[in-house]
């Protein structure tokens, strides 16, 4: 997932503000899991309207979906490495797809 200073970066580029509370609220190492808990989108997004208004709720929207997007993209990178590992140690690949 992005580093604290990349959410930043980005916040800073989209908005002129960093909004480092929000970054720093959603990955607090005691309760990183429970803060990117999709299910509570709605009610977070609300907390954070509530404290900076609309920007603010995009600012949090934004860093869960780049961490999902970064999650995934791992997942999908792992995945097509394992394929490949697979499809050579059976004899699948010819030389020029290993």
């Amino acid at each position: 997932m992005p580093s604290l200073e990349i959410h930043y970066q980005k916040s800073l580029a989209r908005t002129g503000k960093d909004y480092h509370e929000i970054h720093n609220w959603i990955d607090e190492p005691s309760k990183k899991k429970e803060r990117h808990d999709l299910g509570k989108i709605l009610e977070t997004a609300n907390m954070w309207t509530e404290r900076f208004g609309a920007e603010g709720a995009r600012e949090y929207l934004h860093h869960l979906q780049d961490d999902v997007e970064s999650r995934f993209n791992h997942l999908l990178e792992d995945m097509q490495k394992i394929t490949q590992e697979n499809l050579a140690y059976f004899g699948c690949l010819t030389e020029k797809q290993s």
